[in-house]
């Protein structure tokens, strides 16, 4: 069996960038024990790191570099704004200290109403710095690894992974759920 649209892939991997000193860093792994997992054609993955992996075997081991504008795109200095630090007062009117920090992950909603990730940079008494450029923007990604295993996607799992909320009836045991709804892989 091989790596094509519609199979369930697991594998172990390491993912380096260069560091500002020149020197490969890793930022990334994922192990025999705890192997990355995608079901291939279905978008969980960079096309670029797909199309990287179609057509391996089991056993086949795998080194590649996907450059910037095949990973996550250039880094955009526009990206990084600064915004009221009332943007981020909780329910109570008051600064949420516990979600947003420097370094942390926090969800922003943009003005057509879809939800992006944006990591805090900076914080001072009347503003908060975000950067809505993924970690990775402007990096070339290095990838080494092995493929695990290859499988057929079962039917629950792609109804899981095209519908990944569900009707949210059954909290993740689709038995207690009078309907079909595929949020669960069975």
């Amino acid at each position: 069996m091989v790596v094509e649209n519609q199979k369930v892939v697991k594998a172990t991997y390491s993912l380096f960038i260069n560091g500002e000193d020149g020197k490969e860093e890793l930022m990334e792994q994922a192990t025999e024990q705890a192997p990355l997992v995608w079901c291939q054609g279905e978008g969980m993955m960079l096309p670029a790191f797909e199309a990287q992996m179609a057509g391996k075997a089991e056993g086949d081991a795998f080194d590649f570099v996907l450059k910037a504008e095949e990973a996550y795109g250039e880094y955009y200095p526009e990206g990084v704004q600064e915004l009221p630090k009332t943007m981020f007062f909780n329910g109570d009117g008051e600064f949420d200290e516990e979600r947003v920090y420097v370094g942390a992950v926090v969800p922003m909603n943009t003005t057509d109403g879809q939800i992006v990730r944006a990591q805090v940079c900076e914080i001072t008494n009347e503003t908060v710095t975000i950067d809505l450029n993924h970690p990775y923007a402007g990096e070339d990604l290095h990838f080494t690894g092995k493929i695990l295993e290859i499988r057929d996607v079962t039917e629950g799992e792609l109804k899981a992974i095209r519908n990944p909320h569900g009707c949210g009836k059954c909290k993740g045991n689709c038995d207690d759920c009078e309907k079909d709804c595929g949020s669960c892989a069975q």
